[in-house]
């Protein structure tokens, strides 16, 4: 019985399993975030899955190993075909052999980082299970994140809180397993009251997290190597303490292909990328972004897609019912990049041609966000040399649009909410900032322009933003608060999210700026009348750009451009009306900046989640009130015991409880006179209160044998006086009613 007993302890499947299950995947996905700096998101997002799928399968399926390996494999070939169809990895269609070959020859190299955190997974969670393996293994993860902090431009420190954190946790689960083990009786009994060791636990956990939180910041007394010689050789970098990474001096401006982590600096490089011919001058549109991560934008749930054909119309669900003018572009690629979409100006209406041809190889159209994919073969990816497209332009009517309410736009044409999408831990003074820019608006145009005009004529553009002065890890709100400063990308996300913050649907849309006007540009007039002009413009990578897309109901998605500088093409039928600004001088938004510019030490971001914080204090508020509870009755005589120069004896402790409920009488009108002895009274207070005399009697059946007899009192005679007294109380209320 004892040998099938140690056999259910020991099991692969007990709850100490399930637990350093839970641990190593909180380890784990410490370095998923050191890692996504540098992997693509669908490789971070397939990684994550996986370590996640994984975990669950291993606690929840009750087979052996071998089964168990076989089917958390068909899982994760699964999470690895549908991570590569929602990032456009591949975009499967024709039969089911042609999308099994495609799904093989896209596999690469995304399965070697899959089964690569499988394997890890699996080999932590039997390699690492002795009290001197963990700490092993948690000092190899700290030291390994130490250097990394040190030698890379990733501040790790959140991380390594996290990993210590999960250490601990780890340690502890350790410990009760061996005491199971050895102790198989009394881990019995312990587990009848699960409710104590856990509320002991979490009280422990408690008290270092706040004491962690509240503990003064002091600079280090000795400075690592690398940090010494860094100061030695003068090439130190002012990261202030403040977790900012260096600005990446090699960083060259262009198309961005990864947008989940936007800021630092770069170059401009003027390398040409394309030649647009065309009847109107416009933004090149490529893709859009609606999910914002707090450090940047996400491309998941961008809508459905579907093949398209040459001469075929493209449908825009959210174009609006507004005018529009045609406008062709003939672009001519200059350099042999391959991006994902064809750029063009808002919104594409069809393509005429691919290369020259009349036919359109592995075109899918997003009606959603208006996007123009192009499918490529990885193996040997290609991009169309030309192309033709012809857009319809919106031409807005800026005095209609400037009178329509929140009802007008948006009660029959509503957004999908991702456009109003705000992280769960969005700054609050980023919403409060737009709130007061827009106070004085009462239309959701009204409200963007303003957002508009605060954005363009209080913060300078740069390409390269000093970003030893950001404190907060929130992008828009480092921006706005504390940087100051900065190049498309913080201007257009900044509009989007406070935009957003007062309702109004936003999405965040990256391309290329029109262009320099090329010298061999047709600048003669039209050979027809009423023929259009067409120019040439040449763009450079330099030309790439970032700006907002408003939805304004009827009027569809109208492009705002927020960057110091920059001029948007738009379309008007009152070309030379201005937009609406308000005084560029607003004396209560001085002061917010000077404020918030420079906060202290202890409003920094703090590597502890807040709700982490606060479940810990509320764990050590009832805890206090606890512990007063359990000693109440130390606490009644505090005061007494303060007086008397030191503990009172049982029989002060009667007297005091006796005279504690005279008191309490006295209120309920059973007074006693001076010459009046306490049996004499409680004999009077019986006929007036017969339902309390058998009480009454009993209580000074206690005082007496306290005052007079020369037996001994212990504490459970005056603890006797207190319930009994309770009792009294309850019994004079009853009465009363």
């Amino acid at each position: 019985m004892s040998t099938k007993g140690n056999e259910s302890i020991t099991g692969k499947r007990s709850w100490y399993h399930a637990a350093s299950l839970l641990w190593i995947f909180l380890i784990g996905m410490q370095w998923i975030s050191f890692t996504q700096e540098s992997w693509y998101t669908e490789t971070t997002s397939l990684v994550l899955w996986t370590l996640a799928a994984v975990s669950v399968l291993e606690v929840i399926l009750p087979f052996k190993t071998i089964y168990r390996a076989i089917i958390k494999a068909v899982v994760v070939g699964y999470i690895l075909h549908k991570t590569l169809i929602d990032y456009t990895v591949y975009i499967p269609y024709g039969s089911l052999t042609d999308r099994a070959e495609q799904f093989i020859l896209h596999m690469t190299p995304y399965i070697w980082f899959s089964l690569c955190a499988w394997v890890m997974l699996e080999a932590a969670l039997r390699l690492v299970t002795t009290t001197r393996r963990i700490l092993v293994f948690l000092g190899v993860n700290i030291i390994s994140m130490g250097i990394l902090d040190s030698f890379t431009q990733i501040p790790l420190w959140i991380e390594i809180a996290w990993v210590m954190f999960a250490g601990m946790g780890w340690l502890v689960c350790q410990h009760f397993r061996n005491y199971q083990l050895q102790y198989p009786q009394g881990w019995k009994r312990i587990i009848r009251y699960p409710y104590k060791v856990l509320a002991n636990i979490a009280i422990i956990f408690s008290l270092i997290i706040v004491a962690s939180v509240n503990m003064p910041e002091i600079p280090p007394t000795l400075t690592d190597p690398y940090t010494a010689w860094r100061n030695y050789t003068g090439t130190s970098t002012s990261q202030a303490g403040n977790g900012n990474l260096d600005i990446p001096a090699a960083t060259e401006s262009g198309y961005s292909r990864e947008d989940n982590q936007l800021g630092g600096g770069f170059n401009f490089d003027y390398t040409p990328v394309m030649s647009v011919t065309t009847n109107e001058r416009s933004y090149w549109r490529g893709e859009t972004r609606a999910e914002y991560t707090g450090t940047g934008w996400d491309d998941r749930g961008r809508g459905t897609t579907e093949n398209v054909q040459a001469g075929q119309p493209l449908e825009n669900e959210e174009s609006g019912n507004v005018n529009t003018k045609q406008v062709t572009q003939n672009v001519t690629m200059l350099n042999d990049n391959v991006y994902p979409i064809l750029f063009g100006a808002y919104s594409i209406s069809e393509v005429s041609s691919i290369n020259g041809q009349d036919r359109t190889e592995r075109m899918l159209w997003n009606a959603e966000q208006a996007e123009l994919h192009v499918v490529t073969d990885r193996q040997q990816p290609q991009y169309p040399k030309t192309y033709t497209i012809v857009s319809e332009a919106p031409v807005i009517v800026e005095d209609e649009l400037r009178t329509k309410s929140f009802e007008d736009l948006y009660n029959s044409n509503s957004a999908d909410d991702m456009y109003l999408q705000l992280p769960s831990r969005f700054p609050d003074r980023v919403s409060d900032l737009a709130a007061e820019i827009t106070a004085s608006a009462n239309t959701p145009y009204e409200k963007v322009a303003l957002l508009q005009n605060y954005l363009q004529t209080n913060f300078e553009y740069t390409n390269n933003p000093d970003l030893s002065r950001k404190v907060s890890s929130d992008f828009v709100e480092g921006f706005l608060f504390d940087i100051m400063e900065g190049y498309c990308d913080y201007f257009s996300t900044a509009l989007v999210m406070m935009a957003r913050s007062e309702g109004i649907p936003a999405r965040w849309v990256k391309g290329y700026a029109p262009g320099q006007l090329s010298l061999n540009s047709d600048m003669q007039a039209p050979r027809q009348p009423g023929a259009e002009i067409e120019t040439t413009y040449t763009v450079t990578n330099a030309d790439a750009h970032s700006w907002a897309e408003v939805y304004f109901g009827e009027y569809g998605w109208i492009p705002v451009e927020a960057t110091p500088g920059f001029d948007m093409p738009l379309l008007t039928e009152q070309p030379n009306v201005q937009p609406v600004d308000e005084p560029e001088e607003e004396p209560e938004e001085e002061p917010v900046q000077e404020e918030e510019q420079t906060p202290a030490p202890e409003q920094t971001s703090s590597a502890i989640p807040t709700f982490v914080i606060w479940a810990a204090g509320a764990i050590i508020v009832l805890w206090v009130a606890y512990m007063f509870w359990r000693n109440r009755f130390s606490m009644r005589f505090f005061l007494l015991r303060l007086r008397t120069g030191g503990p009172l004896t049982p029989e002060q402790k009667v007297v005091a409880e006796t005279e504690r409920w005279i008191q309490y009488v006295k209120r309920k009108g059973l007074t006693r006179s001076g010459d009046e002895t306490l049996r004499e009274s409680v004999t009077r207070w019986s006929q007036a209160k017969p339902a309390a005399e058998a009480t009454l009697h009993e209580l000074l059946t206690k005082f007496e044998q306290t005052r007079y007899s020369p037996a001994s009192v212990t504490a459970d005679d005056w603890k006797g006086v207190y319930q009994t007294a309770l009792k009294l109380r309850k019994e004079l209320k009853a009465e009363r009613a």
